[in-house]
């Protein structure tokens, strides 16, 4: 069982029930930040983006962000002008409970796409979300805003900074729609260190370029996806880049990111299996990512998976999809964790079903492509397709 997350000074969070849907549970998350923190964020690059990342993205421009509110159950997307007024309510009525500006919130909706945000239900439970803030619900607030994820994703690190504790503590929701800029997903990490915000901003790129844009469930990128980093700066003392406790500071966040990105995939809907995919020795790292991103989205080697199925014959073709540009096959390897399944571009001669059989029957396993063709490496992670990605799809309106 996981432990608690720890309370990250200058951050207070409440998670209650809006009753956005017919369920029984909290699907509205209040955070509020210390004045004085830096926030960024990076958000969906699908062109339907949904109304409340248009408004946080207009809102986290002028900066000075005190407030986050994200609910679950309705995605506020494809609304049109309807849609962006009800993410500004939103956002007025957290201003009005915390006596601070509109623009100063962030507002997130997961859901279901194309219905329109009940609001009015989100500014009745604001009351009992402010009187119920807390610095030790991280826990609660990972639940809240679950849509198919069959649980919470959450992580942490405290990091000794010249004799000081530093906490870093994060949140993600998503299961499906996940694909790299960025996934069907929702992220916030905060941490008590003081970071400049345009340091901050380059921050959280890199850890996102790092996880989240790495991960791959269905190959769909969702309406709605946004992480947000939190420097509270409640340790005082700013870090700076180029320093050696930057470094340590970075490393641990970008840890926490990819814990989380990898939860994601782990928790895909009806997924069995979590699989890393590298191609090493690649021209470039685009070529690889590109390649790597090929394989692990196939339908057919995911399929393959869920199967336990080591059809090589489905790798190569995705290999040979990806585009890149006069590929020598005759010098690629593939490799089933420490398993040789293809050499010099064909059977290796050392390979047998059962060897593939054996890795691919296991929960988590890696494949392999070496090209030798230059020395860009690069890895996504990845999940296979079973029934029950089906029917959990079929059925998620009803």
């Amino acid at each position: 069982m996981a432990q608690p997350l720890p309370p990250v000074p200058g951050i207070r969070l409440s998670a209650v029930p809006a009753k956005i849907k017919n369920w029984q549970r909290d699907d509205l998350l209040l955070i509020e930040i210390a004045e004085g923190a830096s926030v960024s964020a990076t958000f969906t690059q699908n062109a339907f983006c949904a109304a409340p990342v248009l408004v946080a993205k207009e809102h986290i421009r002028q900066g000075q962000i005190r407030a986050l509110l994200i609910n679950a159950g309705n995605a506020n997307a494809a609304t049109g002008e309807r849609g962006l007024k009800t993410a500004q309510q939103s956002c007025e009525g957290v201003a009005n409970a915390l006596e601070i500006k509109a623009r100063q919130v962030l507002p997130f909706s997961t859901g279901v796409i194309g219905e329109h945000l009940p609001v009015q239900k989100i500014l009745d439970a604001l009351p009992a979300a402010v009187d119920n803030l807390q610095a030790d619900a991280w826990d609660s607030a990972a639940r809240a805003i679950m849509t198919t994820d069959t649980r919470p994703k959450t992580a942490s690190r405290t990091v000794d900074i010249g004799g000081e504790a530093v906490t870093i503590a994060g949140i993600a929701k998503g299961a499906g729609m996940i694909q790299p800029n960025m996934a069907t997903m929702l992220a916030y990490v905060a941490t008590d260190a003081c970071i400049a915000q345009s340091v901050l901003d380059e921050l959280v790129k890199e850890a996102v370029n790092a996880s989240f844009n790495r991960i791959s469930v269905d190959g769909d990128t969702s309406t709605n996806d946004a992480c947000v980093l939190i420097a509270s700066g409640a340790t005082g003392r700013e870090i700076e880049r180029g320093s050696e406790a930057f470094a340590q500071l970075k490393a641990a966040i970008v840890d926490v990111h990819i814990e989380l990105a990898q939860a994601i995939v782990k928790d895909g809907e009806g997924a069995t299996k979590f699989v890393t995919v590298r191609v090493n020795n690649a021209a470039t790292p685009t070529e690889a990512l590109r390649m790597a991103f090929e394989i692990g989205e196939s339908p057919l080697v995911k399929t393959a998976m869920y199967a336990s199925d080591p059809n090589w014959g489905r790798l190569v073709m995705a290999i040979g999809n990806a585009g890149a540009e006069n590929l020598d096959t005759s010098k690629i390897s593939v490799f089933l964790d420490d398993v040789q399944i293809v050499e010099a571009g064909g059977r290796a001669d050392s390979y047998t079903e059962e060897a593939g059989q054996k890795i691919f029957a296991q929960a988590e396993f890696t494949i392999t492509v070496d090209l030798q063709r230059g020395d860009a490496c690069e890895h996504i992670w990845t999940c296979d397709f079973s029934h029950e990605y089906v029917t959990i799809n079929a059925e998620y309106r009803t």
